[in-house]
């Protein structure tokens, strides 16, 4: 006699059948459920430095963390780029800080620091190779094949110019070229110090228009102009950085990896403010001073706050707030090469593993984006 099978468990059969066969994907949208680990400094910083100092943070205080009612040592009004990443990925909750005890680190963590650098040794922070020997140090909670297929997105160089800068405002054309060649190499070196450890695939951001941050218009007095020296910097670092993983991609077998123009991307939303629907660029929503830039949540500090957070591009001197982080999560995991290139994040996590790389970074057409005078209203009218 012939079995008698129901559509039902025929159904059933084949679900069971899918998901032992497929047992990684994110339910919806075929994207592997792997780890994200990120490296960086205060626009990657999950909460780690309040593990590392016992002095007093800002970040940890109202009004940082003021569009979810919680300061929790991010240094934005809310979330940041990779709990906007994690949540693309399926992870059910924001990016843990590593250095927090007891942390579900299953689906990764965050080792960025704030004031973290790529060179020297940052007092009450950890600079990239400290960063990166801590992730060895906790490589055991992942297993190998589990590291090879996860993203390792890195952010990093901007203290490390602010402080060369202010160090050496006389630093000429050569002193410069030397600094950024001493940063990039190291860089080049702590990824190669990844991979070595089992990563593969790397996101890696260029730096951003420096100078045009409020904390540096403010600090270097240039009223609605930015200040062109910390931008050639960053346009210098930035150059070598596609070469850089150009040349990992073809000596490392399996290596895979992707740059973000987080550079151009600032410039279009400083430059153009109001096509991305961003009321003012220049000054900062928390702080006091001529750009606002300076003393957000510090304790004595009179810092002033706009009433309206998402009208800004900075929420600090320094750091975006959280609409724009979360417009800069979207480029990053589903945009074009003009943006993120040779593919997005979501294009790296479901290439496959052990394979080389078919494309490769490519130098951007010049899209003759000067820096002008980027906003209608001034820092002194905004206020």
């Amino acid at each position: 006699m012939a079995p008698n099978f129901s559509l039902a468990s025929v159904l059933g059969v084949l679900l069971v059948f899918t998901l032992f066969h497929n047992p990684i994907i994110v339910a919806g949208q075929h994207i592997p459920a792997v780890a994200l680990f990120t490296f960086g400094d205060s626009n990657f910083d999950a909460g780690n430095r309040k593990f590392i100092t016992s002095g007093t943070l800002p970040q940890n205080f109202w009004p940082y963390g003021k569009s979810r009612d919680d300061p929790n040592g991010k240094l934005s009004d809310g979330k940041i780029v990779p709990d906007f990443i994690a949540k693309f990925m399926g992870i059910s909750h924001d990016l843990p800080p590593a250095l927090k005890p007891g942390a579900d680190a299953s689906r990764g963590a965050s080792f960025a620091v704030d004031s973290a650098t790529i060179l020297g040794t940052p007092k009450d922070s950890l600079n990239l190779n400290q960063q990166v020997r801590k992730f060895d140090q906790m490589r055991s909670n992942w297993n190998d094949d589990y590291i090879l297929k996860s993203l390792f997105m890195i952010s990093m160089g901007m203290e490390d110019y602010l402080n060369f800068t202010k160090s050496n405002p006389a630093a000429d054309g050569s002193a410069q070229e030397a600094f950024v060649t001493s940063v990039s190499s190291r860089l080049k070196y702590n990824i190669e110090m990844l991979y070595s450890f089992g990563a593969s695939k790397f996101v890696v951001y260029t730096l951003p228009p420096l100078g045009c941050l409020p904390i540096v218009r403010q600090d270097f007095n240039t009223g609605n102009d930015c200040y062109e020296k910390l931008n050639d910097l960053a346009k210098l670092h930035n150059a070598k950085i596609g070469p850089m993983l150009n040349d990992l991609a073809t000596a490392k077998p399996g290596f895979q990896f992707t740059v973000f123009d987080f550079y151009n991307v600032i410039l279009r939303r400083t430059q153009r403010n109001m096509n991305f629907r961003f009321s003012l660029t220049n000054v900062s929503c928390c702080g006091t001073g001529t750009h606002k830039a300076y003393g957000c949540g510090l304790p004595n500090v009179h810092s002033k706050l706009c009433e309206y957070q998402r009208s800004y591009l900075y929420f600090d001197g320094r750091h975006n707030s959280e609409k724009a982080q979360e417009s800069f999560a979207h480029l990053l995991f589903g945009a074009d090469p003009n943006v993120i290139q040779p593919m997005n994040i979501r294009e790296l996590i479901t290439y496959p593993v052990n394979t080389n790389m078919s494309e490769f970074w490519k130098e951007p057409v010049e899209r003759n984006l000067s820096l002008v005078h980027d906003n209608v209203v001034s820092a002194s009218e905004s206020m």
